[in-house]
């Protein structure tokens, strides 16, 4: 479930409403909020099916007017580490000036008959900042298909710090909605912070 609004107690209601750890995770993302006041945030859960387990993941993002806050929880069944399930919390605090690109992919049904204003079925909102790039390497050819000489590696190098998957199907149109507006309030808030 996502969920976006301009208020930290709008950002309280909304980890609340996800049942995924309220208190924990509200605590980790309040402690990096501070005092600053909250512009957008997004709340999002997420259930995985690995092996024989069902996980559960939680990333919250937040805007505010000088940074973006990411908030990652996610559940761990008992290990050699620990005889009991745990959670871990991670937040990462980025300097809006820091973030380098804002993508936002939308999937959409039947394009030829597209009208605007339409919802997406899917979106996917990759941001990066620099933290993480991803390397994507493939062999150099020269177009002969005869040719058997060693041209080496073409690749592209791609900012991935972030990628989020919302869908209509497994999310509802409501968080796909939310993950629009936030793109865009993300979106504008380095705009105004290249000029």
């Amino acid at each position: 479930m996502a969920k976006t609004g301009t208020t930290t107690q709008g950002l309280r209601a909304a980890i609340e409403r996800s049942g995924y750890y309220p208190a924990l995770v509200a605590e980790a993302v309040e402690a990096a909020v501070g005092g600053e006041p909250v512009v957008a945030f997004l709340v999002h859960q997420e259930t995985t099916f690995d092996s024989n387990e069902v996980r559960r993941h939680v990333t919250v993002l937040v805007l505010t007017a000088n940074r973006f806050i990411v908030s990652h929880t996610d559940e761990q069944a008992a290990d050699d580490s620990s005889a009991t399930p745990y959670a871990t919390t991670s937040t990462e605090s980025v300097k809006i000036n820091r973030i380098s690109s804002v993508v936002l992919s939308r999937v959409v049904a039947n394009p030829e008959s597209y009208a605007p204003g339409t919802l997406p079925r899917e979106v996917v909102l990759t941001i990066g900042w620099g933290a993480v790039s991803r390397l994507d390497l493939e062999p150099a050819s020269c177009g002969d298909p005869n040719c058997e000489a060693d041209h080496g590696y073409t690749g592209s190098s791609t900012a991935d710090d972030l990628s989020l998957r919302v869908s209509e199907a497994g999310d509802g149109p409501d968080s796909v909605r939310q993950t629009l507006a936030f793109a865009q309030a993300l979106s504008e808030a380095t705009t105004a912070t290249s000029r």
